[in-house]
C-alpha cells in the first residue's frame, strides 16, 4: 500500500472514531446549553477556526446552494438531533445513527437511480432490524420520543448527504465545509434566541470542556481528516469508515454514562454492526476488482530500412 494511501485510511479511521465522540460529549454539553444554543455554539466555534484556515476560499464558496445545504442540513438536523438525545440515552443515541447508511442507500436509490447491491441490501435489512431491537427497549433514560427525533434526524442528515455528492463537484471541500458551518450557526442562532433561555455560565469546567471539545473534537478535526481522506480514495471506501461513529457513542455510554445493557441491547447492536459489514464488503470487493492500469507495450524501433524508406 503506498504511504500516502495509507495516510488517508488512517484519516479517515480517525474521523470515524472522532464522530463517535459527538453524542457523549452532547450530552454532558446539554446539561448546560439547551439544543439550539448548543448547535449554535459547535457549528459557530468551528466555522471561525474552518473559515480563518479557508479565508482565501471562502467568499467563493459561499454560494446560495451551500448556505442553504449548510443551514438544513448541518444546523436543522443536529438541532433536532440534540433534542432526541436530550430525551434519550447516549448508548441508544450512538446505535440508532447506525440507520444513516441505510438512509443514504435508499434516499441515493430513490433520487439519483442508484442501485446497491443485493448483498448490501441485505446488510440494510439487518440494521434496521437492529435498529428496530435498540429503539424497542426504553430504559435507562431512552424514551420513545427521544429515539424519534434522532431518527428524524438521521433521515434530514442523509438527504443532505447524497445532495452533497453533487454540491461538492468542482468546489473546495474544505471552504465549503466552512461555509456550511457558518449557515448553520447562523440559521439556529434566532431559534435560540426566541426559543431558549439564554445560557448563564457553565456550572463546571468539565462542561465546557465538552462542549468546546464538541466543537473541535467532534466537529473541526473529523469533518477536515474525512476531506482529506476523501479525496484520495474512492468515495465508497471512504464511506465505510463512517461505520465507526455508533460503535464507538455506544460504548462510551455503557462506560462513562452507565446506560444498561440488556439481551435486546446487546442484539440490536450486533445486527447494526453487523449489518454494516454485510452492506460494505460488496463496495469494498468491487473496488478490489477494478482492473489495474497496464501500461501498454513499448513501441518497436523502426529497423533502418524502415528509417530509409
Amino acid at each position: 500500500m503506498k504511504p500516502d494511501r495509507r495516510i488517508a485510511l488512517a484519516a479517515l479511521t480517525a474521523a470515524g472514531l472522532l464522530w463517535g465522540t459527538t453524542v457523549p460529549l452532547s450530552k454532558v454539553a446539554l446539561e448546560w446549553l439547551p439544543a439550539a444554543w448548543l448547535t449554535f455554539a459547535r457549528f459557530g466555534l468551528a466555522a471561525a477556526i474552518l473559515g480563518f484556515a479557508a479565508r482565501s476560499r471562502l467568499r467563493a464558496a459561499c454560494t446560495p446552494a451551500v448556505l442553504a445545504s449548510g443551514a438544513a442540513g448541518y444546523g436543522g438536523s443536529v438541532l433536532v438531533q440534540n433534542a432526541g438525545i436530550a430525551r434519550t440515552s447516549v448508548s441508544h443515541a450512538a446505535l440508532l445513527i447506525g440507520a444513516a447508511p441505510v438512509l443514504v442507500a435508499i434516499i441515493a436509490a430513490l433520487w439519483h437511480r442508484s442501485m446497491a447491491r443485493p448483498l448490501a441490501w441485505a446488510g440494510f435489512a439487518v440494521s434496521l432490524a437492529g435498529v428496530g431491537l435498540v429503539a424497542g427497549g426504553h430504559g435507562g433514560g431512552a424514551t420513545a420520543g427521544g429515539d424519534g427525533l434522532v431518527l428524524v434526524s438521521l433521515l434530514m442528515s442523509a438527504v443532505f448527504t447524497v445532495a452533497q455528492t453533487r454540491l461538492l463537484r468542482g468546489r473546495d471541500p474544505i471552504a465549503v465545509t466552512a461555509a456550511q458551518f457558518l449557515a448553520a450557526a447562523l440559521a439556529v442562532l434566532p431559534i435560540a434566541v426566541t426559543t431558549e433561555r439564554i445560557p448563564a455560565a457553565p456550572s463546571s469546567s468539565g462542561i465546557l470542556l465538552a462542549t468546546v471539545g464538541l466543537a473541535l473534537i467532534g466537529t473541526l478535526l473529523p469533518f477536515t481528516l474525512f476531506a482529506y481522506g476523501q479525496s484520495r480514495v474512492a468515495a465508497e471506501v471512504a464511506g465505510a469508515f463512517l461505520n465507526l461513529e455508533p460503535l464507538v457513542g455506544a460504548i462510551a455510554g455503557v462506560v462513562i454514562f452507565g446506560n444498561p445493557v440488556g439481551p435486546q441491547q446487546l442484539a440490536g447492536g450486533a445486527a447494526i454492526i453487523a449489518g454494516i459489514a454485510l452492506s460494505s464488503v460488496p463496495l469494498l470487493r468491487a473496488r478490489q476488482r477494478r482492473p489495474r492500469f497496464r501500461p501498454a507495450p513499448p513501441r518497436l524501433r523502426p529497423t533502418g530500412c524502415e528509417e530509409s524508406g
